[in-house]
Order: C-alpha cells, then sequence, then structure tokens
C-alpha cells in the first residue's frame, strides 16, 4: 500500500480487515499512519500517556509473525485507546489527576483481552477527572474539543477516548460509563458508544467512579464494531464481585419504541436538536418500530437521583483515602461535587434506595407496553466558554437523558442521528433492560445505516444497509476451519461471534469432505443456541460464494440469539440419515475438541494395553 492510500485508510473494522486480507496494508504500516496523524493534530489534549511508536511497532511487527504461524487474532491489527482510569500493566494510571498518578501492576482483564485478540494499544486517553463530568472540560491536562468545532465541548467524561475514534487516530476505545459517559461524547463526535449491562465487562482494574454503577464501555465508528469488540470483552469474572452472568435476551422483529411525552421532551431551546429527534423517531418506524408515548417521569426522577441522591458518597467512597493525603490534589469543580457527600448520612442511602427501588417498579409497567426506549443522548451541546460559566449547571443538563440508565439496570447504545445546520453533530440513545446488549446493537446498526452519513470526522461513508450481505457459518468455513479461506479470499470479514436462537438442532453429516455439520431448525425445540460466526461481504461475492456452495449444505435464513435474521447454512433433510446429533456440544467447534479429546484417550488407552 501506498503512503497516501495508507494515510487515508478507514480505521473501521470492516475496511481494515478487507486491506490486511487483500495484502494491501499490514499493522505495521498501519502504526506509522496512525501516528502521523496524531502529530498532525498537534496538542489537542486527547493523550494523557501516548505509547512510543517504536514500541508499538514491535508489537505489530510481533503480531505479523502471529498471523503468518496461524494464530486466531479477530483483532488483527486493530489500533485502540483507553481511558486513563483503565489499569494497563507498566503503565501510568492517573484518573486526570497528576498527584494519582501511579504504574499500573496489572492489566485490567478487558483489556488484556483485546491484546490477546491481536488489537494495538496507541496510548491512554484524556478525561474528566475522576470520571466525574459530562463535558469533557475538567482536567488538568487540556479540555478536548468537538472535532467538528473547537469551540465546543468534547463531551466527557470518556473526552479523548470519543475524540480519538472520531478523529481516525484508532479504530475504537474504551470508555466508562456512570451517569452517561459512555455516550454523550459519543453524540457530539458522531459515533457510537455502547453502555454494556452492569457487570456484563469486567470493571476490575477501573478507578472507581461509583462502584456499584460504574461499566467499561466501547466507542466505535459503527454498531457491527462495537458489538465485535463487545464479543471479545464480555464474560463473567469471578474475581469481580460486581460481574454478572446472563443469556442475552432477544428483541422482535417488529418492536415498539418508547418516546417521551412531549411534556417531558427537552431540549434546552435546541429547536434544530429537536427536529432532528423527530427524524430520528420516523427513522426507526421503518426501521419497524411502532412509537408508543411513555411517562418519563420516573426516568427523570430516577436520573436525579444520581448527584441530588447519596451517589455522589459513592464517588467520595472511591477516593476518600487518597484525597484525606492529597486533601488540594482534586480541581475545585471536582472538589466541589464530590466534598457534598460529607453532608449525606447513612439513612439518606436508605431512604434513596426505597425510593428507586419504587421507580424501578413504576417503570416496569413502561417496560410491558415498549420493547426499546428512544431519548436524544443529549438535549443539546455547549460551548466551552458556555460551561467554564456555568460547570455545574450545563453539566447537569447533558445528563438528563442519560443518567437513569444504570441505577435502572438499563443496556445502552448511542447512535449517530445526523447534523444540525451548523455542522454540529446530533445522537440518539437506544436502551433496554439488561443483557439485551446483542439485540440494541444490532437494532441501532439497522438504525445508523438507515440515517446514513459519514464515520466521525474521517469522510468516510457509512455502508448502505444493502452494501453488505451478513451470512452465518456454523462449521467448515469458521475461523480457523479449512474452509474458511472461501470467505476471506472474497474479501469476507468477520462482524461478530454469536448463537443462534435455542429452537436449532446441529448434526455432524456423514461422508462429508472436509467433515461438515449441518443446521437444522425444530419451532419448539429449546437447546443452548447453536454457536456461529457472521461474516459480511459485497453483493456480487456472496453471488459467486452461494453458487460453489454443494448439497447436501444449502443458503436459507437462521434467527439470532438477538433475534435478528440473517442468511446461514441451512442442511437438506436427506443429509440426516446416519447423521449424529451433536447440539449438546453447542457448535462445532466444541464438538471437534471433543472428539479430539476421545481419540487422545483411545489412543492412549491403546498404548497402555500393548
Amino acid at each position: 500500500m501506498t503512503a497516501d492510500t495508507t494515510v487515508t485508510q478507514s480505521l473501521d473494522l470492516a475496511a481494515l480487515a478487507r486491506s490486511y486480507q487483500s495484502g494491501a496494508l499490514k499493522p505495521s504500516a498501519l502504526i506509522d499512519a496512525v501516528f502521523a496523524r496524531i502529530a498532525a493534530r498537534g496538542d489537542d489534549a486527547v493523550w494523557i500517556h501516548l505509547l512510543p511508536k517504536a514500541a508499538v511497532l514491535v508489537a505489530a511487527q510481533e503480531l505479523e509473525a502471529r498471523k503468518h504461524a496461524g494464530d486466531d487474532l479477530p483483532l488483527y491489527g486493530v489500533p485502540f485507546a483507553v481511558k486513563d482510569n483503565i489499569d494497563v500493566a507498566g503503565l501510568p494510571t492517573t484518573a486526570a489527576c497528576p498527584s494519582f498518578s501511579h504504574i499500573a501492576q496489572d492489566t485490567a482483564p478487558v483489556v488484556a483481552k483485546l491484546m490477546a485478540a491481536g488489537a494495538l494499544l496507541i496510548g491512554k486517553t484524556n478525561l474528566d477527572q475522576f470520571a466525574t463530568g459530562l463535558v469533557g472540560t475538567r482536567s488538568p491536562y487540556g479540555a478536548p474539543s468537538c472535532v467538528f468545532d473547537a469551540d465546543y465541548i468534547s463531551g466527557g467524561s470518556s473526552s479523548g477516548s470519543a475524540v480519538a475514534v472520531a478523529a481516525g487516530l484508532v479504530s475504537f476505545a474504551l470508555g466508562s460509563d456512570t451517569a452517561g459517559s459512555g455516550r454523550v461524547p459519543a453524540a457530539f463526535n458522531n459515533i457510537v458508544g455502547w453502555k454494556p449491562t452492569r457487570g456484563l465487562l469486567s470493571s476490575r482494574g477501573l478507578v472507581p467512579a461509583c462502584r456499584t454503577l460504574d461499566c467499561i464501555s466501547v466507542f466505535a465508528l459503527t454498531c457491527d464494531d462495537a458489538s465485535a469488540v463487545g464479543q471479545i470483552v464480555s464474560g463473567y469474572d469471578g474475581a469481580d464481585p460486581y460481574s454478572r452472568d446472563g443469556s442475552q435476551r432477544a428483541l422482535p422483529s417488529a418492536f415498539h419504541f418508547g418516546v417521551p411525552a412531549h411534556s417531558d421532551l427537552t431540549f434546552f431551546g435546541d429547536t434544530a436538536a429537536a427536529a432532528l429527534f423527530d427524524q430520528a423517531i420516523a427513522t426507526l418506524e421503518s426501521c419497524g418500530g411502532r412509537r408508543v408515548e411513555i411517562d418519563f417521569a420516573p426516568f427523570r426522577e430516577a436520573a436525579a437521583l444520581l448527584y441530588d441522591g447519596p451517589w455522589v458518597a459513592e464517588r467520595l467512597a472511591a477516593i476518600g483515602p487518597f484525597l484525606a493525603e492529597h486533601p488540594k490534589a482534586l480541581l475545585p469543580v471536582t472538589e466541589s461535587i464530590i466534598s457534598a457527600a460529607s453532608a449525606l448520612k447513612a439513612s439518606d442511602a436508605f431512604l434513596a434506595f426505597y425510593r428507586l427501588q419504587e421507580l424501578k417498579r413504576q417503570t416496569e409497567s413502561t417496560w410491558r407496553s415498549i420493547d426499546v426506549l428512544a431519548v436524544p443522548t443529549a438535549a443539546t451541546i455547549f460551548k466551552k466558554s458556555a460551561v467554564e460559566a456555568d460547570p455545574l449547571g450545563l453539566n447537569s443538563k447533558l445528563g438528563y437523558y442519560t443518567n437513569f440508565a444504570n441505577l435502572l439496570d438499563l443496556a445502552a447504545v448511542a447512535v449517530p442521528a445526523g447534523f444540525r445546520s451548523n455542522s454540529l453533530p446530533f445522537g440518539i440513545s437506544l436502551l433496554a433492560p439488561a443483557f439485551t446488549d446483542d439485540a440494541l446493537c444490532e437494532l441501532a446498526g439497522r438504525f445508523h445505516a438507515a440515517r446514513g452519513g459519514e464515520l466521525g470526522a474521517m469522510g468516510t461513508r457509512l455502508p448502505s444497509a444493502a452494501a453488505h450481505i451478513h451470512l452465518a457459518v456454523v462449521g467448515a468455513h469458521l475461523q480457523g476451519q479449512p474452509l474458511n479461506h472461501q470467505l476471506t479470499s472474497r474479501g469476507a470479514y468477520l462482524v461478530t461471534t454469536t448463537r443462534t436462537s435455542t429452537d436449532y438442532k446441529l448434526y455432524a453429516l456423514s461422508g462429508t469432505i472436509p467433515p461438515k455439520p449441518g443446521l437444522v431448525l425444530e419451532p419448539g425445540f429449546v437447546g443452548p443456541g447453536i454457536e456461529l460466526e457472521v461474516w459480511a461481504m459485497n453483493a456480487a461475492a456472496f453471488g459467486t460464494f452461494v453458487d460453489a456452495v454443494p448439497s447436501p449444505l444449502a443458503i436459507g435464513t437462521a434467527v439470532l440469539a438477538s433475534g435478528q435474521q440473517v442468511k446461514c447454512f441451512v442442511c437438506e433433510p436427506a443429509a440426516l440419515l446416519g447423521a449424529e446429533d451433536i447440539t449438546k456440544y453447542g457448535g462445532w467447534r466444541a464438538y471437534l475438541a471433543r472428539k479430539d479429546e476421545t481419540s487422545q484417550r483411545r489412543d492412549a488407552a491403546i498404548t497402555t494395553e500393548k
């Protein structure tokens, strides 16, 4: 790849995968381009700690060697950043407080998983101090700006992470989200922000803000990218007392989405944002949704509890010992927020717990009538000068549609929804009860494709909904299996790893070369769901691929655990004669692994007998 082409390379995962698979790009060449982009932006206050380019190049070259050796690297050569309240061994963690800075001894599990999958860490990003704020201006390391207008705030607290993605410096970045820090900066920079179900991602290695509510979040250019990262970093962590293990829940294809009643909708005078929200509602309806007006009052009251109630005391609990030793370490605005906790009593906390439980009960009736809640991610966006003049009041306004999510145990995805006439972006958030993350990302992706537009601020257009066809594979075409090359040679790229709905069975077919499974729908059957990979390719490539599919396999349609329908390998009924039912293994890889274990035990027994 030429230098000029490398510099203009889009960093979304699909584009990177195509460039790597074609041989036009190597990770080491991409790193040269990434550091050139970072240098070209100058002092943009995005980074607190940028890794030395030489060290990242060494890591890239090691990755190239691993790939050549056949290692499975689903995030091969993908550059990413980490918010500087998340630990990476050997690097400083500051939480945007110089006195707090210390060298981390261990790497947070989510970061370790990403690096093991082939992602390349570029550096650690700026934030509102101790993740306290939604504005992105509360840092002694400077205030990142909205990528579309330097006079406007970037949003926070995950300011640097969002700007790094939107500016094309990394493909994705980790943030954190307690009150909306993983969503507001996404809206202000035209990218996707996924706030997972609490406990779905391990929070070990995260400097706590409100430990009972904190989530590590993901910023990405597309919902598919956020989902792909999510598949790698999600998972129960027994060493994290707040980790949770739950099955993902589907959303119906014909879904009902809630919208706050007109009296509860506020945009603080931003009429352009109000018009864009109306357009977003129409787009959701075109995606198969039916609008339902809801009573937003319990959500609004829950949001107010986060800062006006005793949860602010959790912030004091998180850093109390540090503050006792460094009483002058905080910025004045951060100190004013956290010091308010000193006036709270234990009884205040219990009263707030009781009220929150009452509000949760009130929202239960709402969730019986809707599947998804759609709200503006932020009502408006402010200039830096305005935030400087009123740091607390304007910050509070930015949390109107975000602060309730973790208190009410909701998953959320912030997704771009257009631009105002002054070229500032607007976004909406889709929220649903816990463990609907996969389905929310899929729905948000459909909305994003229907709205169209650019990815971040790099000028790359989001592919239209019809630009690529998704194909699910369950056997010999999986990564690392003998026919995977039939996908990669056509420029196909991996979108996500997931499972079918529960009413599918899997059979090991007899006499196929190489060995292949057959996927069969059996309505009413309740099984584990079958592991599969979803790949994407353009229509022409899909046509040549389908033309080469041999009997007894065929391409049909399968329903995923999220409720999404995709094209998928299915099996002709006649092929089941003599086939082995391997559904109990939950997937082809697990079946092959068990088969290998059985073979090894048999060989060992024969050797012993001899």
